[in-house]
């Protein structure tokens, strides 16, 4: 859609670069506050520790966030419960909103936590992670408080799967990035444009619309860049992530729903309806 491909993104940044502390005074020389979100389902496994880790290294030690919300999307295990004994606010993603009636998926479960979290920063961080550590956050909220031209920072990583050092990452590499350099030549650089690692302005994204499903995440991208364009994007290396794979018929309906959102947006460029209906079919 965009056939100029001559932009060049700004110089990826990595989460070394980002001190908690430094980050802690430029939040409080600006009054700017953060929120830490995870939108969750059934990830009783690992929501605890992610949460204490905000909360006791960037919330207490360093004073850099001001809240950590779990939204809890339906879960049947102990997700609530795991994040609440660790300090997290919870809320069940059924109780906000209810006069819109019922949503679905990631992009709902994101969209409504915008309406109970009070940051002028909002960073997201899925809950499956593994391996998480503080950089994950500081790395995506370092540039939006040391740099005011950035809006949105997407997060990427080096994706361990079964033992391998890499080979994580299959809707991104055989779908969503082919798609993107086809469509949107113009963000072809970002490494991860699926990352669930993102965070961003609030003043940007209550301007912003949130497909209901998996498709949330390149959305989100290729709004932003067509709201305030790439130098308002900022991605950074924040090393190895190692979490839950799905299976592949899961992969197969999060690829459906991210074509079916990229489509939508090369559609409004294109002046013609993109969107067929997306069915995938199996021998019995």
């Amino acid at each position: 859609v965009d056939s100029s491909a001559v932009t060049v993104l700004p110089v990826p940044r990595h989460h070394g670069d980002f001190d908690p502390e430094a980050l802690a005074e430029a939040r409080a020389r600006t009054g700017t506050t953060v929120s830490v979100c995870l939108p969750a389902r059934n990830e009783a496994a690992t929501v605890g520790h992610i949460v204490a880790t905000v909360r006791r290294r960037l919330m207490e030690r360093h004073l850099l966030i001001d809240e950590v919300v779990v939204i809890d999307d339906g879960s049947t295990d102990a997700t609530a419960e795991a994040a609440a004994w660790e300090g997290a606010r919870v809320v069940a993603e059924r109780s906000i909103l209810p006069e819109v009636g019922p949503g679905s998926g990631k992009g709902n479960a994101m969209w409504k936590s915008l309406h109970v979290c009070r940051g002028d920063i909002v960073c997201w961080v899925d809950a499956d992670i593994r391996n998480f550590e503080e950089h994950f956050v500081t790395g995506l909220v370092g540039p939006l408080l040391t740099q005011p031209e950035i809006g949105f920072v997407k997060g990427f990583y080096r994706r361990p799967l079964h033992g391998e050092a890499t080979g994580g990452g299959r809707v991104t590499e055989l779908v969503a990035r082919p798609l993107i350099a086809l469509l949107f030549p113009a963000l072809a650089r970002f490494v991860q444009p699926l990352a669930g690692e993102y965070a961003a302005r609030r003043s940007l994204l209550e301007f912003l619309p949130f497909p209901c499903g998996y498709g949330v995440e390149i959305g989100l991208l290729i709004d932003t860049y067509e709201r305030l364009g790439l130098s308002a994007i900022a991605q950074v290396d924040l090393g190895v992530r190692v979490h839950r794979h799905h299976d592949e018929p899961r992969l197969g309906r999060m690829s459906a729903e991210i074509l079916r959102t990229a489509l939508d947006r090369a559609s409004r460029h294109l002046g013609t309806d993109l969107r067929q209906p997306l069915g995938t079919f199996h021998a019995s």
